[in-house]
């Protein structure tokens, strides 16, 4: 079982993607998810995407990526995954998505994690993802759909939203019933208040279909994005249904909270994160594995 974490988070305080995997690399990650989110970045403020001048949002794109792939190779890493732009409902994103499949290709990704759309149901989804499908399959990539959620103010915590509980996410994999369109699981958000499920009800009920995680701490209501064990989450539950089920694919870090966003930091300090994120999650691999 490989452990892996999202770049988006690292790669501003480091001065770019290459030195991001590099760091993972040399901290003990076996493998880097390839964020793609500079593709289209949402303004949420905006309702629109904003360009920022990245790579990936233009024609280099593909070339940004095979550089990326080359450093990774130089260091003994690799991309297990990629992780789309979204959200898929704004237009500009909408149309990101096949390029996103070819540069998971490019980088030698396995899975393209692209979140469906919060508000659509299963079979309305699904006429996004059996569209893309086809494209997917021509570069040897899986699409997973993730768990997602919306956010009730008045209540204060979360809402139903696509794929939040067992019968909706297994209903959108029903809807293609295709084994290159799989589950990616966020640990974090099936603990948030108001969705009435847990990791482990998803785990269980997912099964063989469950072919890639997100793994992040929270305090039991807000997507804290914080580094496993520094939470609330059951991680001795959660690895014994993943023992349960037999999981034996990759488990990718998206802790993006505890990785600062600014350039200031001591790179002695972030390496120093990044090692002590490497040994958590090398910890719970052998936790999962253990009989």
């Amino acid at each position: 079982m490989r452990i892996s974490s999202e770049i988006a988070s690292i790669a501003p305080a480091v001065g770019g993607e290459e030195h991001a995997i590099r760091g993972l690399a040399e901290a003990g990650f076996d493998a880097y998810d390839l964020s793609l989110f500079s593709m289209a970045k949402y303004d949420y403020a905006k309702q629109e995407v904003v360009l920022r001048g990245h790579p990936l949002e233009g024609k280099d794109a593909v070339r940004f990526v095979r550089q990326l792939k080359k450093v990774a190779d130089a260091c003994g890493i690799v991309c297990n995954q990629s992780h789309a732009p979204f959200p898929v409902a704004c237009p500009a994103i909408r149309e990101k998505l096949s390029l996103a499949l070819l540069l998971t290709a490019e980088a030698g990704g396995e899975v393209c994690i692209i979140h469906p759309d919060n508000l659509k149901s299963a079979s309305e989804n699904a006429e996004m993802f059996r569209e893309l499908l086809p494209i997917a399959k021509s570069y040897g990539v899986k699409i997973a759909t993730e768990n997602m959620w919306c956010w009730d103010r008045e209540k204060d915590q979360a809402s139903f939203a696509a794929c939040a509980t067992p019968a909706d996410f297994n209903a959108h994999l029903d809807a293609l019933d295709d084994p290159d369109f799989v589950a990616c699981l966020d640990i974090g958000h099936a603990e948030m208040r108001g969705l009435g499920t847990s990791a482990t009800e998803m785990i269980r009920a997912l099964g063989p279909r469950l072919r890639a995680l997100h793994l992040h701490d929270n305090d039991l209501a807000h997507d804290s994005h914080k580094l496993p064990f520094t939470g609330q989450i059951d991680f001795d539950a959660v690895t014994a249904a993943l023992r349960e089920i037999g999981y034996s694919y990759d488990i990718t870090l998206e802790a993006d909270r505890y990785f600062p966003e600014h350039p200031n930091i001591d790179p002695k300090v972030l390496f120093a994160r990044m090692k002590a994120a490497a040994d958590r999650i090398r910890n719970m691999v052998l936790m999962s594995e253990q009989k």
